[in-house]
C-alpha cells in the first residue's frame, strides 16, 4: 500500500458546490478559509474518509471550534488548531501569542475552563534563531496570561522554502464545569445575539503590514483569551447562554451561518447595529471587502435567552473583553438556516458564508 491516491475514490460530484470544488482536483487557497470551500471540505472529503472514527456511535452532531469528551464523569473540551499567518509579527501580536490565545478561545467557546496546551513547531531551515526566541517567548508570556499550562510539544525541521519561517500548532483540553451546555444547536427562535466589540481589526492588521498598506491610523489585531469574559457571562446567567463562538477565519458572517444550520433557526441582525471602527470600514470600503468576512481573535458572538440578555450584556460589559458588547440581531423561527441582515436603508439581504478566501494565511 503506498501513499498514492485514486482521484476516482473520491466522489466529487456528490460534493454540492459545483464552482470551484468540481472544476478543481487540486487544494486551492479557499479550502483554507473558513468558508463555503472549507465546509465542503471537511463535509465531503474528510468525515466520510474518518467514518466512525470521527465519533462515537451516537455521538454525532453539529461539529464546533471544539470537542466535548467525556472522562471520569468529568466533561472535556478538545481542540487543535494551526497558526500559518503571514507575516509572523504585526500590530498587536505575533504568531506566538495568536496561537495561545486561538486555542484558549476555542476551548472557552465550549463552555471549558482551560487547563493545558500542546505546542508544535515547523521551522524552515534557515530561520533566525532570534526570531523564534521572540515567538517562543511570546508563547510563554501569553500562556501565563490566560494561566494555562504549556504541558508537551514538538519541533521538526523543513528545508528552506517550505515553511515561511515558522507554522505553529497548538492543542488544548479544558473542564467543563457542571451545568454548563453550550453548543452550536442550541441556539433557538428568541434568543439575542451579542457581539462582544468591534469586528475585523486583526484580518485587517494583518493586512496591511503584509501589503505594506496606510490607513491613515494603525489598525491592530485584537488577539486576546476570552476565557475570562466567557467566565463572567456564565457566572451571571449560566444556563441562559446557549451558543457562543469566536468569529476567526470567514468573520461574524461565517460564525452566524453555522450557527444557524445547526440550530435549524434563522438569524436577522441590523447591520448598522454591528460594531465596525471606522478604520476598518475604511479599508474595507478601498479593498472591497466585507467587514462581516474579516477575520478576528479576541471577539466572540454569543446566543442568549431573551430574559438573560441584560444580565449577560452587563457581565460582557464589565470585563476588558467585552467592554463594547452590543446586541446585534435575534434569532427566529422564520427562514431556518438563513442569516439576514437588515440594512440602514429598511431592505434585507441574505448574509452567506465567503466562497473562498479573501485574506489568506491571516491565522
Amino acid at each position: 500500500m503506498t501513499g498514492t491516491v485514486d482521484p476516482h475514490d473520491i466522489d466529487i460530484l456528490g460534493w454540492t458546490c459545483p464552482a470551484p470544488l468540481r472544476d478543481h482536483q487540486r487544494v486551492v487557497l479557499g479550502h483554507g478559509g473558513g468558508g463555503v470551500l472549507s465546509g465542503e471540505l471537511v463535509e465531503h472529503l474528510f468525515l466520510p474518509a474518518f467514518r466512525s472514527a470521527a465519533q462515537p456511535a451516537g455521538a454525532a452532531g453539529p461539529l464546533a471550534d471544539a470537542a466535548v469528551v467525556a472522562a471520569g464523569g468529568a466533561r472535556l473540551a478538545f481542540t487543535t488548531d494551526s497558526y500559518v499567518v503571514r507575516p509572523l509579527f504585526f500590530p498587536g501580536g505575533n504568531i506566538g501569542e495568536l496561537a495561545v490565545n486561538g486555542t484558549v478561545n476555542d476551548l472557552a467557546c465550549a463552555g471549558a475552563v482551560p487547563l493545558a496546551l500542546s505546542t508544535a513547531f515547523i521551522l524552515e531551515e534557515g530561520l533566525e534563531l532570534a526570531v523564534l526566541h521572540q515567538v517562543a517567548h511570546a508563547v510563554g508570556r501569553a500562556a501565563a496570561r490566560a494561566g494555562v499550562t504549556l504541558a508537551t510539544g514538538d519541533t521538526k525541521v523543513v528545508e528552506r522554502g517550505l515553511a515561511d519561517g515558522l507554522y505553529v500548532n497548538t492543542s488544548g483540553i479544558g473542564l467543563i464545569p457542571d451545568g454548563v451546555d453550550i453548543r452550536p444547536d442550541r441556539a433557538r427562535p428568541g434568543d439575542q445575539v451579542i457581539v462582544s466589540g468591534p469586528v475585523g481589526e486583526h484580518g485587517i492588521a494583518v493586512l496591511s503590514v503584509r501589503e505594506g498598506l496606510e490607513f491613515g491610523t494603525e489598525i491592530r489585531s485584537d488577539t486576546a483569551p476570552l476565557h475570562g469574559l466567557v467566565a463572567a457571562m456564565l457566572a451571571a446567567a449560566g444556563p441562559g447562554v446557549h451558543a457562543l463562538r469566536d468569529p476567526t477565519r470567514g468573520g461574524l458572517a461565517t460564525s452566524l451561518c453555522e450557527i444557524a444550520a445547526a440550530a435549524g433557526a434563522g438569524i436577522e441582525f441590523r447591520e448598522h447595529d454591528v460594531p465596525v471602527p471606522e478604520p476598518v470600514a475604511a479599508a474595507c470600503g478601498f479593498l472591497g471587502l466585507d467587514p462581516l468576512h474579516v477575520a478576528n481573535e479576541g471577539k466572540l458572538v454569543a446566543f442568549v435567552a431573551p430574559e438573560d440578555t441584560d444580565e449577560v450584556l452587563a457581565a460582557m460589559r464589565a470585563h476588558p473583553a467585552g467592554r463594547e458588547a452590543t446586541v446585534i440581531g435575534t434569532v427566529t423561527a422564520e427562514h431556518p438556516g438563513v442569516v439576514v441582515a437588515r440594512t440602514a436603508f429598511g431592505a434585507t439581504r441574505i448574509v452567506d458564508r465567503p466562497l473562498g478566501e479573501q485574506l489568506p494565511r491571516i491565522c
